[in-house]
């Protein structure tokens, strides 16, 4: 019989860019899990996050950009801690649709992006 093979993707108290993450929100907590399908050629929109967040990319190669200009690229695969409070974007740079899901550990109504127009896409 074959055995349960078990891979821890990540154990941190940092996001990808290093920065540590915050303390946990009072109150009660609402978790979400959301699939993202991103085409190719696709940016989203210059974004931040109030809420911790993690994934793990399922297929193509995502190009995550802070708004300094620091970049991450995440493959088909691995496991992404995202930022929190840290204005970027992510882009599908590849070939491939990029399907990534991500858990957002949130609370009721609080939004698990606020976007930022103002900033135009490099």
């Amino acid at each position: 019989m074959e055995q349960i093979d078990t891979t821890e993707l990540f154990r941190t108290s940092q996001s990808w860019d290093g920065a540590e993450l915050p303390d946990y929100p009072q109150g009660r907590p609402e978790l979400v899990a959301v699939k993202y399908v991103i085409p190719q050629g696709r940016k989203l929109g210059w974004h931040h996050h109030d809420a911790m967040n993690c994934g793990v990319l399922v297929q193509g190669e995502l190009t995550i950009v802070s708004q300094d200009g620091t970049t991450k690229v995440v493959h088909a695969g691995e496991a992404i801690v995202e930022m929190v409070g840290t204005v970027h974007h992510g882009e599908n740079r590849g070939t491939d649709p990029v399907v990534l899901y991500m858990f957002y550990l949130s609370q009721k109504d609080r939004p698990l992006s606020v976007q930022h127009p103002e900033i135009p896409i490099r």
